[in-house]
């Protein structure tokens, strides 16, 4: 039997489909109120000095938010936007409305689950429960062979086990209705509102990002269509120009407009109509290393942010401001370095292959805080979300999952071997 009013807290979850949040509690209750809030830390610095969300993210976190309020409508429901603590803003809402919980992701970031943590306390006193569900993942935790505390230490050996042991679940349908109480239609900011300097789009951006589940979608069909770009994407992923080297899906992960089940069915679904090759895989085998980080950061909760990441090794710990601003300007004299760190400067993005380059040079080179080029990346990257990014800096800096120690990268080797006639130097230059 189904129970009175829920509320539906979005976070990373910004899409009707495949979201078992929104699942759950349709299935338990017989009205949803939809609420997301603006948190003001979103704008505040880090111990680093750096935003903890820039402006290019807030805006496609923005565009993200009206897509899915549109969708809500039109299947009958109203989001409700609040600008402010969310545990404040969420309690309010429970005493309005007499909701008996609230529906949320489940959360591996050490600060977020500690927001989780202090609304379950607050909820505690009103007499409703926090239920927290795991919806970013490709495989379920409940389906994996080992528990979070036994995850291994190695990619390989979580992703060996996982693949031999474990079956990935279906997408979750949308919903075609929600029943909601009479709610009043909300506006959502702009990024000038929220006190963000004005944008301006550089010509040279590999994509137009736009945020929204409508445009993952289209993004998703669009690399896994007619064009067969999936096909050559092992081949091509470490280029640097243009929309087309690599998926390209990460912003749409990182805010939860699309789900990894779902790549991962789009991507089955090319393997048995069009052709499946080492190019299919790997596109799979990237959505298990984002996974992987996941479940690391559980295991080794704030760990994952200490200047010894979880080896507690001794790595550099200096904070030379002029040198980092000569990093995060592309002012190193390293062109190669400086063309990607313009790119993210100008952009919110930065290649694959180019993140690893300049986090090396960082980390081996200036011989910096490695935490402080995540903070930074933190701040700038469109796609940024927290267990990848500290994960692959703590992996590059020596202090993560990797048994090898140091990644160092040799920049010239590099520059000959993916930007041999200097075009992407040249497209990022001065």
């Amino acid at each position: 039997m189904k129970k009175g009013v829920a509320i539906v807290w979005f976070t990373h979850d910004l899409r009707l489909s495949d979201n078992a949040v929104l699942s759950a509690a349709i299935e338990r209750h017989e009205q949803i109120i939809p609420v997301y809030c603006l948190n003001p830390q979103f704008h505040q610095s880090t111990q680093f000095g750096f935003k903890r969300t820039g402006s290019r993210r807030m805006q496609f976190m923005l565009e993200s938010l009206a897509d899915l309020k549109s969708s809500l409508t039109a299947i009958g429901a109203h989001l409700q936007v609040e600008l402010g603590d969310p545990v404040e803003c969420l309690v309010k809402w429970v005493k309005a409305t007499g909701a008996s919980c609230i529906y949320t992701k489940k959360e591996v970031g050490f600060e977020e689950i500690e927001l989780q943590q202090r609304l379950m306390k607050e909820l505690w006193k009103c007499n409703a429960e926090l239920t927290a569900i795991s919806t970013s993942t490709l495989f379920h935790p409940e389906d994996l062979p080992f528990g979070v505390r036994d995850v291994p230490d190695i990619f390989t050996d979580f992703r060996k086990r996982a693949e031999r042991e474990t079956s990935i679940r279906k997408t979750l349908a949308k919903p075609d209705q929600l029943t909601t109480p009479s709610l009043p239609e909300c506006v959502i900011p702009t990024t000038e509102q929220l006190g963000y300097e004005p944008l301006a789009t550089d010509p040279r951006s590999v994509l137009a990002f736009h945020g929204g589940e409508s445009e993952a979608l289209q993004r998703l069909a669009y690399y896994c269509g007619d064009r067969k770009l999936l096909s050559s994407y092992k081949e091509t992923r470490n280029g640097l120009i243009g929309g087309d080297y690599s998926s390209k899906f990460s912003p749409w992960l990182a805010q939860g407009c699309v789900s990894p089940r779902s790549i991962y069915e789009a991507v089955k679904h090319y393997e048995q109509t069009v052709e499946s090759n080492e190019s299919t895989y790997w596109l799979i085998f990237e959505l298990i290393w984002r996974d992987y980080f996941r479940y690391a950061m559980k295991k080794h909760k704030q760990k994952f942010f200490r200047l010894g990441g979880i080896q507690g090794k001794r790595v550099p710990s200096d904070r030379n401001l002029e040198l980092i601003n000569c990093w995060i300007e592309g002012r190193t004299g390293v062109d190669f370095v400086d063309a990607n760190m313009r790119e993210l400067r100008a952009t919110g993005f930065m290649s694959n292959r180019g993140r690893q380059i300049v986090a090396s040079y960082f980390c081996n080179d200036l011989k910096q805080d490695w935490r402080v080029g995540a903070a930074y990346f933190e701040e700038q990257l469109l796609d940024y979300d927290v267990a990848s990014n500290w994960g692959n800096w703590a992996y590059l800096a020596g202090v993560g999952n990797d048994p090898r120690g140091n990644r160092y990268f040799d920049i010239d080797k590099q520059a000959r071997q993916y930007d041999g006639a200097g075009e992407y130097r040249k497209l990022w230059g001065r």
